[in-house]
């Protein structure tokens, strides 16, 4: 199993470079390496590789737990609230009544009793309800969203999987009730809420010894295997107290360890000065788990099943679309939302993952006699939303107004452009060193009072009084090759945002003056240059390598860096041996997609790299003309 998870983990990677879901190619490898395609793993193997399940899902609810931070919630309660209890209801209501109304046409629910199959569709519709953080992050992440319409949506979204998760808990209680022919009662209410009320103090109980746990001093990868196991633990447990109170009770309880496990993250992430560690080992032992899971999942589904109720699936696929519109639209007008959110939020609620993958799993450990096709009709549901799901999410930050990505940058112009930030003597002596290697520069000061009395004819040197992209595209900042500031850290962080965001600039270098900053810059693809390491690292290389750092830093007069844009279309795929450089002329690296690669003669350009070139200064002039179109 091991080296079908690591190969799950490359056809994973595969599906992610097509745009696909990671998650998509985990299944798909199980699909293939499962009983009714390969049969690397045998239908007999499966039930023993379960403790793997059960790490796993316990994890899923340690994240699912973690993700609800209820400092960050506040603000857009109201909208939150209203849209989560408009979603719930509608899933809940239209999922229970459209598949106990489709149970004719699903094989292993047609032989079922009346009270049987309502049973069955309470609990389908329960994961009907799950989403999927851990996807809405991605896309958030990789948009670079914010506003109120993402922190409503996202707020959704966290606080869903937390209902569902205890929803789960109730609905199998009563789904259990009802395949028993258990009598409604006092005495199974009050069952319901001793099951509901140990949970609790089960979870509160967890969370206090992960806190316990996270403050010992040990190696991350040891701390990460503790709190596993102790997710592990809470479902060895739930299922010997089951049957323990099974043969000794005249009643059974079903302590849900999903419950329990979330509920002790909870405690963790909102009353406890380890949230941030927490996080990181999270962060660590996420992609082992996921692949782990999401492949022996996939060598888990029951293909024949899922040939036969492939438009069972697809019907309630679409049934969850419209429950999810009516949920997210009729919340949204309560809160009083804006009009153009509550037309678009439905979009954002489609994706599923993990949790819903887990309840399902969950399912089939629970009732075994026909989990298995039912995880599989589920599974055919949340692979559908987890497939349509991101691209309707990304179009409705879009639509919002909400998404802040880079700009495509103008194309280059045949004239270095700089525009330098800040008028101090440093600024100054940077324009006119970029000056005397052919830059156009023009140096922006943010105080009147500086400009006035200075005498200096070689520069250009201009005058705002504000960052806004009006202002920046009169100083003709979309022709930009290079913006430098030397301003504090809160206005060098606006400017490099509005050049990200509407001009798209590459070379963006600021001077930083808190380290704490230092992250926000990064996501930007900022250069940065921290006074306080600076020197420190450039005593460091000259150490090291003296002859290198000379020449990187212009210090030898006879040899000059630069780089060169490749723009001429009659370049791509050249290689870099048929360029015939002179001989005095050196490749050093070429950087493409935000990777750099070492140069080699067989090395072929694309349109757009940017490569970095070492030789004399006149020999580098000669040799870029051949990069413009």
């Amino acid at each position: 199993f091991v080296f079908i998870a690591l190969a799950a983990k490359q056809i994973g990677q595969m599906f992610n470079r097509v745009k696909m879901p990671l998650i998509s190619g985990f299944l798909v490898a199980g699909i293939v390496a499962g009983p009714f395609v390969l049969d690397l793993i045998p239908a007999q193997a499966i039930p023993k590789l379960l403790f793997i399940d059960e790490i796993s899902l316990s994890f899923i609810a340690f994240a699912a737990g973690s993700e609800l931070y209820m400092k960050e919630l506040k603000g857009r309660l109201k909208s939150i609230s209203w849209v989560t209890l408009g979603l719930v209801v509608s899933t809940l209501s239209l999922g229970t009544v459209a598949i106990y109304l489709l149970a004719g046409f699903i094989p292993f629910m047609k032989e079922m009793s009346p009270i049987s199959q309502m049973a069955v569709s309470l609990l389908a519709a329960t994961i009907l309800v799950a989403r999927s953080p851990s996807s809405a992050i991605a896309i958030i992440n990789e948009l670079r969203a914010k506003g109120p319409f993402t922190k409503t949506v996202m707020g959704v979204i966290i606080i869903t999987d937390v209902v569902v998760i205890m929803l789960f808990g109730f609905s199998s209680s009563v789904a259990d009730a009802l395949l028993t022919n258990l009598n409604f009662s006092f005495g199974f209410i009050f069952l319901l809420l001793l099951e509901l009320v140990l949970s609790l103090l089960l979870g509160y109980g967890l969370g206090r010894l992960m806190d316990l746990i996270l403050a010992i001093r040990i190696n991350a990868v040891v701390k990460s295997g503790l709190i596993l196991a102790t997710g592990y633990s809470v479902f060895l447990f739930s299922a010997a107290f089951r049957v323990y109170t099974h043969e000794h009770l005249p009643f059974e309880i079903l302590i849900e360890p999903l419950l329990v496990c979330m509920i002790g993250s909870f405690v963790v992430t909102n009353f406890s000065s380890h949230r941030d560690e927490l996080m990181s080992i999270f962060h660590l032992a996420a992609p082992p788990i996921y692949v782990a899971f999401f492949t022996l999942t996939g060598a888990s589904l029951a293909i024949d099943i899922l040939l036969q109720t492939w438009a069972i699936g697809l019907a309630i696929f679409l049934v969850r679309l419209l429950a999810i519109f009516v949920g997210a639209y009729s919340g949204g007008v309560l809160a009083k939302d804006p009009a153009l959110y509550n037309r678009l939020s439905w979009m954002t609620y489609v994706t599923q993952a993990g949790v819903g993958l887990g309840l399902a799993k969950e399912v089939a450990f629970e009732f075994p006699d026909w989990g298995v096709p039912f995880a599989t009709v589920m599974i055919a549901v949340i692979v559908l939303n987890q497939l349509i799901g991101p691209p309707l999410f990304k179009m409705a930050i879009n639509r919002a107004g909400e998404s802040h990505t880079r700009a495509q940058p103008t194309p280059f112009d045949g004239v270095r452009d700089a525009i330098i930030f800040g008028l101090r003597p440093d600024s100054v002596k940077l324009a006119r060193q970029l000056e005397r290697h052919n830059w156009q520069v023009k140096l922006i000061c943010v105080n009147q009072s500086k400009i006035d009395g200075l005498i200096t004819p070689d520069l250009q040197i201009e005058y705002i009084d504000e960052f806004s992209p009006e202002t920046l595209k009169q100083l003709d900042a979309s022709r930009a090759d290079a913006m430098v500031s030397f301003l504090d850290d809160e206005s060098s962080y606006q400017l490099c945002e509005s050049f990200y965001e509407h001009f798209g600039i590459q070379t963006m270098a600021v001077l930083l003056r808190d380290r704490a900053n230092y992250e926000r810059f990064h996501q930007l693809g900022v250069l940065i240059v921290e006074p306080q390491t600076a020197a420190l690292s450039l005593l460091e290389h000259f150490v090291r390598s003296p002859a290198g750092t000379s020449l990187l830093l212009g210090m030898d007069e006879s040899q000059e860096v630069i780089d060169v844009e490749v723009n001429d279309p009659a370049l791509h795929d050249t290689a870099l041996r048929d360029l015939r450089l002179p001989l005095d002329v050196l490749v050093l690296a070429i950087h493409r997609g935000g990777h750099t690669l070492v140069a080699r003669g067989y090395t072929t350009l694309h349109l757009g790299d940017r490569v970095t070139m070492v030789g004399p200064e006149e020999q580098l002039e000669e040799v870029s003309l051949r990069f413009e179109v």
